[in-house]
């Protein structure tokens, strides 16, 4: 993938298909390290799939017999020197973790994060996600359960007023951030 905000919207899919009805997305700059982990409380994996879940050929899927969301995750963090974890319980739970080094000349960008978020809450407004980007002392944040309480339960998450505050919330937080 050419973007990481993609690998994020893979494996967030993932949390959804593995019946998850949180999922919390963070990020994390220090120096030249990018850290981004992904936890969701969905079904988790049996130590067996655990162990082959970064093979392309491996795939609980049933339409098909490959699986490159987690591989080329993978592969994208090992070309910048870095490395991708993943922890996972079943009946609790998955934690991928991935450390890119993003002054190697290999670093995909991060691209359209709050696009990937927005897209996350549009369809799926039922879940939530809990975003947290941070650089420093500053960062970008949205928690879907913040705005359900503020909304009082009666305007559903992928209304478009709600879309678009979400979206200018956060491109605000990113633009102080700067």
């Amino acid at each position: 993938m050419k973007e990481l905000s993609l690998n994020i919207l893979d494996i967030a899919q993932n949390s959804i298909k593995a019946g998850a009805s949180l999922v919390d997305i963070r990020l994390n700059e220090s120096g030249d390290l990018l850290q981004i982990e992904i936890e969701d409380d969905g079904c988790g994996m049996s130590e067996e799939l655990l162990r082959r879940v970064t093979d392309p050929f491996s795939t609980s899927r049933t339409t098909r017999k490959v699986g490159m969301g987690l591989p080329l995750f993978k592969l994208a963090a090992e070309q910048t020197g870095g490395r991708l974890d993943i922890a996972s319980t079943e009946g609790k739970g998955t934690l991928v973790r991935a450390v890119f080094n993003r002054g190697h000349i290999d670093c995909a960008p991060l691209g359209d994060i709050v696009g990937t978020i927005i897209a996350l809450v549009q369809g799926s407004p039922d879940i939530d996600f809990v975003f947290r980007h941070s650089r420093g002392d500053k960062a970008a944040e949205l928690d879907t359960r913040l705005m359900r309480e503020a909304l009082g339960g009666e305007v559903p998450l992928n209304e478009p007023d709600v879309l678009t505050w979400a979206k200018e919330s956060l491109m605000d937080q990113y633009y102080n951030m700067s």
